[in-house]
C-alpha cells in the first residue's frame, strides 16, 4: 500500500525496477507526437505562418467545441466524461468523435472531462450504458465541429462549404486541391455560428469505428505511468484509515484517541459520522496520518467500543430460512398472468420442481476503495476513482452543507469497478475527514475494509414449477423468488419491489401458455449494490438451468429445445427501452451461433460434457457454450464459445476484451465466491476466505463470436456474464450427472 513520500519503492518504480518497457460524453485532443514536416502546408508545400493575433491560449490550443481541442501543431484532444475501469470506454468514446470529425487518430489523444453536468450531460458509468447512451450525442458533436471547421474553411478559401471534404484533421477543396489543418482553422471558428444540428455519416462510411484499435490507455498501464485514485499525491496531504461499524448500525460509545496519537507519524483521530440510507456511511473512527502505513498502525490501538445494533443477530442461515418461507407462498406478481398456471399445476399429473440459491458476492476490485478530498472554505475537491461523479460530488454537497456548484470532481483510472464505486460512500467518507483537518486527505481502505465493507449483489433464491404438455414442452409455469432489494438499501421506506429483482425471469422468452412470475421482498440491514450483470446472474441462472432439467425430462437436446420455445414476450411490464424492442430472432440467433461455432451435438469422451445457456442482459443478447472435463475429479474448464448480439460493434478489440472479462469473472463467481453473514458480520476479510478464480483456473480456450448486425449498439460490459453459470453447471451434469442448483458450484451438488 502507497504512503507518504519516502516510504520505498512506488507502484511505478516498482515497475521500473522489474524493467518492464513498454465514460459522461465529452472528448478533447491533445498532442500525442509531432511530425518532423510542419503541419499546415499549402498547396506549395509551404509552412503556413501562424496567425500574428494568436494567444497564449492559441498556443495551447483552441477549444472548438465542448468535446475537442485543437492545438497548433494540428494534434487533438478528446475529452471523455465516463469513467475508465479497464472496458475502454474512453477509447471507443473517442473514436465516436473522431470518426465524425474525420480526425488523424494518430495524432489525438483522450483526456478525462472534470465533473460538469451543464456541459457533459450524465457522467455516470454503469448499465453497460456508456456507448449506447453517446451514440447520437457524440457523433453529433464530432460532426458539429466538423460543420465549425468547415465553415472557417470555406470564408478562408472563398469556396462554397458544401464543396469542401474533411480527412485527417484537414479540409480539402476538391477543386483547387489545396488543404487547411484544423489548427490553422480552429483560430476562425469563433467567427462561426454553432450548427443546432449536423448530420453523422452513413455507418457505411466509417474509416475508424468498426476497426481493430488498442486501448489508448495500455501503454501508460504497461509503463506504470497512468494515474489511478492510489496514485493521487498533493502538497500537504495526509493518509487516512478508518475503523467502521462491523455490524450495520452500530455506533460508535467510545474509542482510545490518546492510545493511537501515541503512533509515529499520526497527526490527528476523528469520528466519522454515520451518514443516511442515501449514502450509507457507517460510524467509525479515522485515523490520520503521514502515511497509511502509521494510520493504519494507530488505527489498531483504537480499541473502540460498539453500541448495539438492531442487526445484530442477522445471518445468512435464518435470511436464507426467510427466502424460503417466501418463496412457499404466493408473492407479488410482477408481469400478467398468462392462462392459469396454479390450476394447471394443481392438476397435472407430474410436476417438475427445482430450487435454485445464490449466495452474496462482493465485488472486490483489484484497487481497493479510496478517495482523496480537500476542503477549502466553502468548497471541496474531490480527486479518485468513481463511476458516478454527480452522485458523489451531491452526497458531499449535502453531507457538508456545501451548494453542490462548490464541489469539484476529477476522475481518475479505476482499478476495477463492476458496480462498486457507482455508490459514493468512500468519497463522503473521505469528505468528512477532510473537512476536520487543513490539508487533503486520503483515505484508503484495506482488503479488508472492502470485503466487509462492500455493498453485495444480494442472495437469492427461487423455487420454479412446470408442468409438460404431450410433446414435453412447459404447459404450465410459475416462477417464485425471493431477494434482499438493492434499491431498498437507498430507500429503506419504499413499498414495491421485484421488477428490476426479476429482471431475466419475467423478461424471458420461452413460450408458455400458463405463466407466473412471483416476488417477494426479504430484508436484511447488510447492504446491497449492483454488481456486473445485477439481477440477471441469477434469475438466468435459475431460468437456464431449470430448461436443462425439463429437457431431460423431455428427452430432448437442450439447444433444439430451447430453440423451439423461444418465442415474443407476452407480458405487459417491464417493457424494454422503446429503441430496442425485444427480439426472439436475436436470441435464437446467438443461441445459433453459439451451438454452430462450439460444434454442439458432437460426441466428447467420458468425463468431458457441454452445457448450453443464453440470455438478454442490458438489451444484449448473449448464447454461450461451456466445456469441462473432470479427470481425476478435478474440474477443469476446458472451453468457452461466447456468442453476442450488442449491435453494431465499434471496436472489436475492446469488445472481445469486455465479453472476455465478463467471462472470466463469472466463472470465478460461479465456482468460488461466497459472503456470509454471522451476528450481523460478514465472515470474510481477504483473498484466503473469499478466494476469486486464479490465471490457471480460467478457461483454457474463450471464443467470441459477435452476430452481424446493423442495429444501434447496446450494452457489451454485462452480457457474457449471466449465461455462465448455467451453462457451467449443465456442463458439468452432462459430464457427472451430478446437478449443481446452488451457487458457488463448490459446495455439495443437489
Amino acid at each position: 500500500m502507497s504512503g507518504g513520500a519516502g516510504e520505498g519503492l512506488g507502484r511505478r518504480a516498482l515497475l521500473r525496477a522489474g524493467a518492464l518497457a513498454g465514460g459522461g460524453l465529452f472528448l478533447a485532443l491533445a498532442s500525442c507526437k509531432r511530425e518532423a514536416k510542419p503541419e499546415g502546408a499549402g498547396a506549395e508545400g509551404a509552412a503556413a505562418p501562424a496567425p500574428a493575433a494568436a494567444t497564449e491560449a492559441a498556443r495551447e490550443g483552441v477549444e472548438v467545441n465542448a468535446f475537442v481541442v485543437v492545438h497548433p501543431d494540428n494534434s487533438a484532444t478528446i475529452r471523455v466524461a465516463k469513467s475508465e475501469m479497464g472496458q475502454a470506454v474512453r477509447t471507443t468514446l473517442a473514436l465516436m468523435v473522431a470518426e465524425e470529425l474525420d480526425l488523424d487518430w494518430g495524432r489525438a489523444r483522450v483526456e478525462q472531462a472534470p465533473l460538469d453536468a451543464k456541459r457533459f450531460g450524465d457522467q455516470g458509468t454503469g448499465g453497460s450504458a456508456s456507448v449506447r447512451g453517446a451514440w447520437t450525442t457524440l457523433r453529433e458533436a464530432g460532426a458539429k465541429a466538423r460543420a465549425l471547421l468547415v465553415a472557417a474553411a470555406a470564408e478562408k478559401l472563398g469556396a462554397p462549404a458544401e464543396g469542401l471534404k474533411t480527412e485527417a484533421s484537414h479540409v480539402v477543396d476538391p477543386a483547387s486541391g489545396r488543404r487547411v489543418p484544423y489548427a490553422e482553422l480552429a483560430l476562425l471558428v469563433g467567427k462561426q455560428k454553432a450548427p443546432a444540428s449536423a448530420p453523422v455519416k452513413d455507418p457505411n462510411d466509417f474509416k475508424l469505428l468498426g476497426r481493430e484499435h488498442a486501448n489508448v490507455d495500455a501503454p501508460a498501464i504497461a509503463r506504470g505511468a497512468a494515474r489511478y485514485g492510489l496514485d493521487v499525491r498533493k502538497p500537504r496531504m495526509l493518509f487516512a484509515s478508518i475503523e467502521r461499524a462491523p455490524v450495520p448500525g452500530a455506533k460508535v460509545a467510545s474509542f482510545r484517541a490518546d492510545a493511537a496519537l501515541a503512533v509515529r507519524g499520526v497527526k490527528k483521530v476523528v469520528e466519522v459520522p454515520a451518514q443516511g440510507p442515501d449514502v450509507n456511511v457507517p460510524s467509525g473512527v479515522a485515523v490520520v496520518a503521514d502515511s497509511t502505513w502509521a494510520a493504519m498502525q494507530g488505527r489498531k490501538k483504537l480499541a473502540i467500543e460498539w453500541a448495539a445494533s438492531p442487526h445484530a443477530s442477522e445471518a445468512s442461515a435464518p435470511h436464507l430460512a426467510e427466502m424460503e418461507r417466501a418463496t412457499s407462498a404466493a408473492g407479488r406478481e410482477l408481469v400478467n398472468r398468462l392462462g392459469d398456471p396454479d390450476g394447471e399445476l394443481a392438476k397435472a399429473r407430474a410436476v417438475v420442481r427445482a430450487r435454485y440459491e445464490v449466495p452474496f458476492i462482493a465485488h472486490a476490485t483489484m484497487e481497493p476503495m479510496n478517495f482523496t478530498a480537500e476542503v477549502r472554505g466553502d468548497k471541496c475537491l474531490l480527486t479518485g476513482p468513481t463511476q458516478n461523479p454527480e452522485w458523489a460530488a451531491k452526497s458531499v454537497a449535502k453531507a457538508l452543507g456545501l451548494a453542490p456548484e462548490n464541489v469539484s470532481v476529477e476522475v481518475t483510472l479505476l482499478g476495477g469497478g463492476f458496480g462498486r464505486r457507482l455508490n459514493p460512500d468512500y468519497v463522503v467518507e473521505a469528505a468528512l475527514v477532510a473537512k476536520q483537518l487543513d490539508a487533503p486527505v486520503q483515505v484508503v481502505w484495506t482488503r479488508e475494509d472492502d470485503l466487509r465493507h462492500d455493498f453485495y449483489r444480494p442472495p437469492a433464491l427461487h423455487v420454479i414449477e412446470a408442468s409438460l404438455d404431450a410433446k414435453g414442452y412447459p404447459h404450465a409455469w410459475r416462477h417464485r423468488l425471493s431477494t434482499a432489494a438493492i434499491s431498498a438499501t437507498i430507500d429503506p421506506e419504499a413499498k414495491e419491489f421485484g421488477l428490476q429483482e426479476s429482471t431475466g425471469a419475467s423478461t424471458m422468452l420461452y413460450r408458455v401458455p400458463h405463466r407466473s412470475c412471483e416476488y417477494t421482498h426479504a430484508p436484511i440491514g447488510t447492504k446491497r449494490g449492483w454488481w456486473r450483470g445485477v439481477h440477471t446472474t441469477h434469475t438466468v441462472f435459475a431460468v437456464e438451468s431449470f430448461l436443462d432439467e425439463l429437457a431431460e425430462k423431455a428427452g430432448k437436446d437442450p439447444y433444439e429445445y430451447r430453440l423451439a420455445l423461444i418465442d415474443e414476450l407476452k407480458v405487459d411490464r417491464p417493457k424494454p427501452n422503446k429503441d430496442f424492442p425485444w427480439s426472439p430472432d436475436r436470441l435464437k440467433a446467438v443461441l445459433k451461433t453459439a451451438a454452430e461455432k462450439a460444434g454442439w451435438g458432437k460426441a466428447l469422451p467420458p468425463g468431458r460434457g457441454a452445457g448450453i445457456a443464453c440470455g438478454i442482459d442490458h438489451l444484449s443478447y448473449a448464447a454461450q457454450v461451456v466445456e469441462v472435463s473432470t479427470a481425476g475429479g478435478a474440474l477443469r474448464v476446458d472451453r468457452v464459445v461466447c456468442a453476442v448480439d450488442c449491435g453494431r460493434v465499434l471496436n472489436p478489440n475492446g469488445a472481445r476484451a469486455q465479453i472476455e472479462g465478463g467471462i472470466v469473472q463469472a466463472l470465478s463467481a460461479a465456482l468460488k465466491e461466497k459472503i456470509s453473514v454471522n451476528g450481523g458480520r460478514v465472515e470474510q476479510s481477504n483473498f484466503d476466505d473469499y478466494p476469486v478464480a486464479r490465471i490457471n483456473e480460467a478457461p483454457a480456450v474463450i471464443e467470441v463470436h459477435f452476430v452481424n448486425t446493423d442495429l444501434r449498439p447496446s450494452g457489451l460490459g454485462e452480457p457474457s456474464v449471466p449465461p455462465l453459470a448455467p451453462a457451467l453447471a449443465n456442463a458439468i451434469y452432462r459430464a457427472t450427472g451430478k446437478r449443481h442448483r446452488s451457487l458457488p458450484i463448490a459446495a455439495r451438488p443437489a
